[in-house]
């Protein structure tokens, strides 16, 4: 066993010294940098992420900027990687840090685990990497290589599965690089044993002892169950013009998108009798419109099917609920959802 559990770790480190990726976030072992960019890498790619991660520690290089950055900035400056909910959870984190840890975050799994938004990967994580804790890290590129090293047919959408296969990994972390180790293992999974298409089995450093390699169970593993099919939902958007001005409409605090700007849209398909009556809704009277264009947008539960409606008026129109702002603020001050990027760009 002890044997085994050498050459597992010391063949994985050996890789990944010779593989692993220059990224921004590795330059050094600042945990606020490697704690963003943890939450920014959550169902985003790693070079999607890049520029985000550059631009968000230019302007808040700190937790104490974090902590006291206005929400509309800060939703300026997650624009694009969706899952607002992220970025609001990271401020919270922030100010509880600002407040109990004197601004400096904890080197400690529990107390990682006790702050918003930082579930037991983040905080194994965070833990290993900036911390030198010997914690797992157990995120999806880590389930699918171990899945096939180990032929573990669980399914690894349940958290009872997540759990074992940390515990089952714990023996392997090494004491003088834990944050290596698991960092080896997440690049494992994503260079090699990739989440799409097949994955590159002879620049593995387990080829030898994989299972699922060796008894050709590579397609079966790992095991997920089927999600459910995604709803429908069809919208009509309306883009509401002046020359220079726009107008925006702020969706609830709770829900989809919660607290973001987004167009006026309404809920359903409209022909052009159903267009003129909601524009006379909006007391809207000169009618110049022209279409502006389709769009699909998938979250991970419903599918927005939209169509574009965009409106000339020779001035803006008061309108409950509604906020007109300045066409060039769309850039760099009203953070839109990445649904709608196809309507701002007909503007």
């Amino acid at each position: 066993m002890e044997q085994q559990r050498y050459d597992l770790t010391g063949s994985l480190l050996n890789w990944y010294d010779y593989n692993k990726r220059i990224l921004p976030w590795r330059e050094n072992k600042d945990p606020y940098r490697i704690w963003i960019s943890e939450i920014m890498l959550q169902q985003t790619r790693v070079e999607a992420v890049k520029p985000y991660f550059d631009r968000f520690m230019e302007e808040l290089p700190t937790v104490k900027d974090l902590a006291e950055v206005e929400e509309d900035r800060l939703m300026k400056l997650w624009e694009g990687l969706g899952y607002y909910n992220r970025a609001r959870n990271l401020k919270a984190a922030a100010q509880t840090i600002m407040e109990e840890y004197a601004g400096e975050v904890p080197a400690d799994y529990e107390k990682l685990l006790g702050l918003k938004g930082i579930g037991v990967y983040t905080a194994g994580a965070i833990g290993s990497i900036a911390f030198d804790l010997q914690v797992p890290a157990v995120d999806g590129n880590v389930l699918r290589v171990l899945t096939r090293l180990w032929g573990d047919h669980s399914d690894i959408l349940k958290e009872k599965t997540k759990k074992e296969i940390g515990r089952k990994i714990q023996p392997y972390i090494p004491e003088d690089r834990p944050g290596d180790f698991n960092q080896a293992l997440i690049e494992l999974g994503a260079i090699v044993c990739i989440p799409n298409g097949d994955p590159n089995c002879d620049l593995c450093p387990w080829d030898t002892v994989c299972k699922a390699y060796r008894e050709d169970m590579i397609d079966e593993l790992p095991v997920k169950t089927p999600k459910k099919a995604r709803k429908k939902e069809y919208k009509t958007v309306f883009l509401l013009e002046t020359d220079t001005m726009i107008a925006l409409h702020k969706r609830n605090s709770k829900g989809l998108l919660a607290g973001l700007w987004e167009f006026p849209n309404i809920s359903q398909k409209m022909d052009r009798k159903d267009i003129e009556d909601q524009l006379k809704k909006w007391n809207i009277q000169e009618i110049n419109i022209e279409p502006a264009g389709k769009g699909k947008h998938i979250f991970s539960h419903i599918e927005w099917h939209m169509e574009g409606i965009r409106v000339h008026l020779e001035k803006n129109i008061p309108i409950e609920d509604f906020c007109w702002v300045k066409k060039k603020e769309l850039e760099n001050v009203y953070a839109l959802p990445s649904a709608f990027e196809i309507f701002r760009k007909v503007l």
